[in-house]
């Protein structure tokens, strides 16, 4: 044993479930839900640490009720007059198997050897636990130091992502409002963008949280020896432009208003098919058109083959009702969509590089279909450059990147089809092969798309309360046990469940501190307003001064008589 390493129990026998084993202990502030604890057992001709995970405990024997009746005698008073043990407690606590790490696989074991009645049980050590835990060392290649074990004193035990895993197969923060999951977010980009990953990250920001980001350039925490400074890019909403040809029709449809007929519909479908293939037979690679090339296609509509020959008044009435309903939403001078313009891949993703699309003045339709037509086109940016089908040109990429989704369950909504959800879904099972991550943010995993939420192999899970948003994780969500996760009303902010393939086996984390600052703080409401009295009111007063009486000389406001 490591000289740490302390002797906590003894094996009593195999639990209800054939991966667990209880022991008997009186060691009650040490061994917590959580906790790690490990026996020994020879397995492949060498003696092994066989860990395990607390996962409930039991007080078996304890004082009599008698000696707790009187809240104003303590037991152990009573206790020692009687020549009892004052602290006779003895806990039976049980224990998840989860096996012995193996340092050639990077993961740990389970051998199936079950502890013998009798065999000894010890507390694994920080040293011990910082050596399986985390599949990362801190300041590594390829690490993201997201906090330390929340059963250990702050910084003991680090926990330590792998960023390599935690991008490819995607990560979700799941927690219930201001239990830390803008912040928990805050650090996972900060770690992203040390010198030791400078990842190229994009931030989709429904409400201008991240704004305080920007702290880091010039943070010397950021600096690389080689020079490396990280860069911060904000996108605010008049900045942001979508070229129109980048649509689809199903995103042009979604963006109609609500009464738009089926026959409207169709007239939009023929006229966009139509539009499609005269571009085609031009022979253009890329399709680049703008709304009023499909306006023209659908406006000729109205007439038979013979543009002379009017075509029936139904169709006339409604396709000039389409045209009204697509003018209302494409033909405006503050409109996102242009003919040509929009954001360059490279400048929304650059290695070094957070970039920060704030969405926040933009209604929750042109959202979806923001971040839908941007997610499209970075999987078929990188899709074309790892084939090699392009070596130049707006759809170069030559290198992985990372969409942080804040407010998740507005771009994959449960039971509503948006249209950024098949977008998501797609990424989220193809983007491995291709270097396209994402994370999903949301408050409400319930109202999350649960193939969305099944297909993020990386969670870190903070307090749920909503008994179906705890439902929707148990059920998508397949790395953390049901004991862990019962554990989530308890959570306190900042502290999180993290599980999957982004950490070695399930943890209890407790978050760092950021490095910047957070943005995302609710408002001090009482604070404001004493604010507001305090200082603005003393100033208006002032300001006023000349045209309004003083208290002294006011007449008493006269109210009328109301007679109930």
């Amino acid at each position: 044993m490591a000289v740490s390493d302390i002797l906590t129990g003894t094996v009593k026998g195999p639990g209800q479930l054939p991966q667990e084993y209880t022991f008997i202990t009186r060691d009650n502030s040490r061994v917590r839900i959580g906790e790690f604890v490990y026996y020994e057992a020879v397995a492949e001709a060498e003696s092994r640490r066989i860990i395990g995970t607390v996962k409930s405990r039991k007080l078996i024997r304890a004082l009599p009720d008698d000696f707790l009746s009187e809240p104003g005698i303590p037991p152990a008073e009573v206790a020692e007059i009687l020549g009892i043990d004052p602290n006779p407690e003895v806990y039976e606590i049980t224990v998840e198997t989860i096996g012995y790490f193996s340092p050639k696989l990077g993961d740990f074991v389970n051998p199936r050897i079950p502890p013998n009645p009798g065999d000894a049980v010890s507390l694994a050590s920080a040293e011990t636990l910082a050596s399986v835990l985390s599949p990362r060392q801190e300041g590594e290649a390829g690490s993201a130091h997201i906090g330390s074990l929340l059963t250990r004193d702050a910084g003991e035990v680090p926990i330590v992502l792998s960023v390599k895993n935690v991008v490819s197969t995607h990560v979700a923060i799941l927690a219930s409002t201001g239990s830390g999951k803008s912040y928990t977010a805050g650090v996972l980009v900060e770690e992203m963008l040390r010198p030791y990953n400078r990842a190229a990250v994009l931030i989709v920001d429904p409400h201008g949280e991240y704004h305080t980001m920007a702290s880091i350039q010039g943070d010397p925490q950021f600096i690389g020896e080689d020079g490396y400074r990280p860069e911060v890019k904000i996108f605010t909403p008049e900045r942001i432009k979508v070229r129109f040809s980048s649509l689809t029709e199903g995103d042009i449809r979604y963006l109609l208003p609500d009464g738009t007929s089926d026959k409207m519909l169709h007239f939009l479908r023929q006229a966009y098919r139509s539009l499609l293939e005269k571009l085609r037979a031009e022979g253009r690679k890329e399709y680049l058109y703008n709304y009023f090339d499909l306006r023209d296609e659908v406006q000729r509509q109205q007439y038979g083959k013979d543009e002379r020959d009017a075509g029936d008044g139904g169709n006339v009435s409604s396709i000039q009702g389409l045209l009204w309903r697509l003018d209302s939403r494409f033909d405006q001078a503050d409109s996102i969509f242009h003919a040509h313009e929009h954001i360059e891949l490279g400048d929304l993703y650059r290695p070094g590089r957070v970039t920060i699309l704030d969405l926040s003045d933009i209604e929750q339709s042109l959202q979806q279909v923001i971040v839908g037509t941007l997610l499209r086109r970075v999987n078929k940016a990188r899709e074309q450059t790892v084939r090699e089908h392009v070596t130049s040109g707006e759809n170069f990429l030559d290198y992985p990147v990372f969409t942080l989704l804040e407010e998740a369950h507005r771009f994959a909504p449960a039971g509503s089809n948006v249209v950024s959800t098949n977008v998501l879904k797609q990424i989220l099972s193809e983007g491995r092969k291709f270097g396209v991550g994402i994370g999903l943010i949301t408050q409400r995993p319930g109202k999350l798309d649960q193939d969305v939420l099944s297909q993020c192999m990386t969670q870190i899970i903070m307090r749920i309360v909503n008994p179906i948003d705890q439902q929707t994780i148990a059920q998508s969500v397949e790395g953390a046990g049901r004991a862990m996760l019962a554990e989530l009303p308890a959570l306190t902010k900042g502290q999180a469940i993290i599980s999957g393939v982004g950490i070695n086996t399930p943890v209890m984390c407790r978050i760092r501190p950021r490095l910047t600052t957070h943005g995302g703080e609710t408002f001090d409401a009482p604070a404001q307003w004493l604010k507001w009295h305090n200082e603005g009111q003393a100033k208006r007063d002032q300001d006023s001064a000349p045209y309004l009486k003083p208290d002294s000389e006011k007449e008493p406001e006269k109210l009328g008589s109301i007679r109930i």
